[in-house]
This record gives structure tokens, C-alpha cells and sequence, in this order.
């Protein structure tokens, strides 16, 4: 197999490398360019996408002609991992969730009329975005169409929306919505995907959720509905097709997820390994001792088993397959290796990496949240078993 990557994406990965180190990380090591939530502060941000925007380092996935770089999967893959070799880095080139999965889903299955009214703002960064699934029990989680509460009634040419989501991501501060809501009982047909904008009537955020880890920029809120009125043209897709709508724009989110993680991880045994290479105890190098060497070791191997199980998902999906297996194992095991890798760190590199004079606590609240996000862990490992019962042997090929 040939890993060697285009020319045009090599060149455009070590751009952002150069760009990540120069601009990126100076920025990431103030802590006066933190907000209130650990995340970069608003003001900071927009001088650093409007730099990442002149170097033609922007919404890679997106076509050129809407403005942004036309990056197939693998492109991405190799780039994205780039990117977050700073834990600011995704946001800076417009390429961080949830923005960059509602992008991707949007550019695919929307009308033209809709990506001019939905797309084309959150490209430019005029506007973020969130994606609106996650209710309280007994309303969906992993299960969305057999257990989704939220409803979506149709009244003339309008749908009315009454329920309640939580855990959105991003809620508080985005301006266009993608939502899943229920239309029917009809099996496989339950759901359907809208679009709406923050200024309509009906809906209000409750809460920002606190949670553990550093907050994405506009948290994780409760919400509530309550006669939300969505124009028909806003409908995403035919009706009762909202589940394909989600999963075409999981399958793709969950690997960009895995992408990212990579770069986290990959800088966090770089920051570790840079400790290691200066601290002597009982006179020699921390890198030179054999424990150490078998942490980094182990760190390492898994960083590269993640990353052969990205590219190879990311492969299929820009040859046309679903790569549902391929994604689910990437999602597993990479969110698993991201807690390690960073634990691996917190480790060698002692009381000062679980202090905050290094960013490796903030990427260790973070990292948790990866076996979670998009589907727990559990869900993946169910996907790749019927896979496997379905499939037998063929479960393996080299197809």
C-alpha cells in the first residue's frame, strides 16, 4: 500500500506545521489568552483565523469554490492531525467540531438554495453552528430513532417543534442549528433533519451543562423547545430521512474526531519526551532508562496503529464506502490511545505535568470525554461485532 500523500496535500500539511509552530503555539502558551471556559479567547481567535485564511489554510474540506481547500478524507486526515498539534489549532483553520461535521453534512445532502443560506456562512466564519440530537433519559442517546422525544409536527407549510435535547455541543454562542426531531412512527422512518437560526421564536437554551474537561467554545447546554416553527424549505432532505442525515454526517465527524486526536496526543509525548531528554535522576536521562523507554514505546506504537487505522477508514470513504467498521475501530482504539499517550506524559513528566505549566491536565479533562463523544466505546465494539457475525471470515478482507 502507498501512504506517500499528494503533492498538494504534503505541501499544504507543512504549512500548517509551520504555521501551528509560529503562530499557534506562542498563543497557546499565555494564559492570558485563555477564556473563562479554558478555551482561546475570542478576540486572540479572530486575528489567528485571519491569518490562517490569508495563507489559504481554511475550511479544507470544503470545495474551493465556496472558499475552502477540496480536501478529500485522507487529505484531511493528514492535516487535521497537523493542526492539533496545538489544543487551539482546529478552531484557527475553521476545522473543529462541530462546525467542520455540519459543514460536511451540509455540502453533501442540502440544496444549493440551503447551502447558500446555511453552508456558506459557517464556511466563511461568519456564524458557528451546532448540531442538535442528544435528549435526557428516556429521549435518544446511542438509540436516537428508537427513543427520540423531540417532535416535529407538520402545520401547513411549517413544522412545530416541542421537546427537549442536552449535551449539545456549542449551543450557546452558534447561530444555525441542524435538528433531529421525530415525524413518525414509521420504522427507519421515524426522524427528520431541519436547519433553523437562533433568532427564531420557541426554543431556549436552559442551562450550560458544567462539565470536567475544558468547554468547546459555546459549552455543552440543555435546551428546550417549545413551538419552534421551521418553513418547510428548511427541511433537510425528505421526510423520515433524518437518520440518514445523521449518520452521513457521523461517519465522517467521528474520523475527523480520530484525525485530531492524533495530533493531541502525538504533542503530548512530544512535550513529555522533551522533559525526559533534560531530567536526570540517580545519574542519567530520564529517555535513557528503560521505563521510560517502555511507556514512550508503547505510547508510540499505538499513536502508529492509530494512525494506519485512520488513514485506511479515511481511504474507503473518499473511494465511496460507508467504512462503518473502518471508522468504529479508528473511533476505539484511537480514543484510547489519546487518554494514554496523555497519561503516558502526566507520568514521565511528574508533578510539573500535572501542574498547568504545561498543557497536559487540560488535554487529560479533555481526552476523557473522546470515549464518549460520537458514540461510547461500547456502541463501536457492537458495530464491528454484527459486522463480524454478518460478515465471517470477510470481516478481514483485503477489499
Amino acid at each position: 500500500m502507498d501512504f506517500s500523500l499528494p503533492a498538494d496535500v504534503e505541501q499544504t500539511r507543512l504549512k500548517i506545521r509551520a504555521f501551528v509552530e509560529k503562530h499557534v503555539l506562542p498563543v497557546e502558551n499565555d494564559r492570558q489568552n485563555f477564556d473563562m471556559h479554558e478555551n482561546i479567547r475570542e478576540d486572540v481567535l479572530a486575528q489567528l483565523r485571519s491569518k490562517a485564511k490569508g495563507e489559504g489554510l481554511w475550511a479544507l474540506s470544503m470545495p474551493k469554490e465556496r472558499g475552502g481547500g477540496g480536501f478529500g478524507a485522507v487529505g484531511m486526515a493528514a492535516c487535521y492531525e497537523e493542526m492539533n498539534r496545538s489544543i487551539f489549532g482546529p478552531m484557527v483553520f475553521n476545522a473543529a467540531a462541530p462546525d467542520d461535521g455540519n459543514m460536511v453534512v451540509l455540502n453533501k445532502v442540502a440544496t444549493d438554495a440551503q447551502k447558500d443560506k446555511w453552508l456558506q456562512p459557517i464556511i466563511d466564519g461568519s456564524v458557528r453552528s451546532s448540531i442538535v440530537m442528544t435528549e435526557p433519559h428516556p429521549g435518544g442517546g446511542s438509540d436516537p430513532a428508537g427513543m427520540m422525544q423531540t417532535t416535529a409536527e407538520k402545520k401547513g407549510d411549517k413544522w412545530v417543534v416541542h421537546g427537549r435535547k442536552w449535551f449539545i455541543t456549542g449551543a450557546d454562542g452558534a447561530s444555525h442549528f441542524l435538528l433531529a426531531a421525530r415525524t413518525s412512527t414509521e420504522p427507519r422512518r421515524e426522524l427528520t433533519a431541519f436547519m433553523f437560526h437562533k433568532d427564531q421564536p420557541g426554543w431556549r437554551i436552559v442551562r450550560r451543562i458544567p462539565i470536567m474537561g475544558p468547554e468547546e467554545h459555546g459549552g455543552h447546554c440543555e435546551m428546550e423547545f417549545d413551538g419552534l416553527e421551521i418553513p418547510d424549505e428548511d427541511r433537510l432532505m425528505d421526510v423520515g430521512r433524518g437518520m440518514k442525515v445523521v449518520q452521513t454526517r457521523l461517519g465522517t465527524a467521528r474520523l475527523t474526531h480520530c484525525m485530531r486526536w492524533l495530533g493531541m496526543a502525538k504533542r503530548a509525548l512530544e512535550i513529555s519526551a522533551e522533559y525526559a531528554a533534560e531530567r536526570e535522576a540517580f545519574g542519567s536521562k530520564l529517555k535513557d532508562r528503560e521505563s521510560v523507554q517502555l511507556l514512550q514505546g508503547d505510547a508510540a506504537m499505538n499513536i502508529m496503529i492509530g494512525r494506519l487505522l485512520v488513514m485506511r477508514a479515511a481511504w474507503k470513504l473518499d473511494q465511496g464506502d460507508f467504512a462503518k467498521s473502518e471508522i468504529s475501530a479508528a473511533k476505539i482504539h484511537v480514543a484510547d490511545t489519546l487518554f494514554q499517550a496523555i497519561d503516558t506524559s502526566i507520568q514521565l513528566c511528574g508533578a510539573k505535568g500535572y501542574s498547568k505549566d504545561t498543557v497536559l491536565e487540560w488535554m487529560y479533562r479533555y481526552a476523557r470525554q473522546a470515549k464518549l463523544v460520537d458514540g461510547a466505546s461500547e456502541v463501536h465494539k457492537m458495530i464491528l461485532a454484527r459486522a463480524f457475525q454478518d460478515q465471517g471470515l470477510d470481516f478481514w478482507s483485503w477489499g
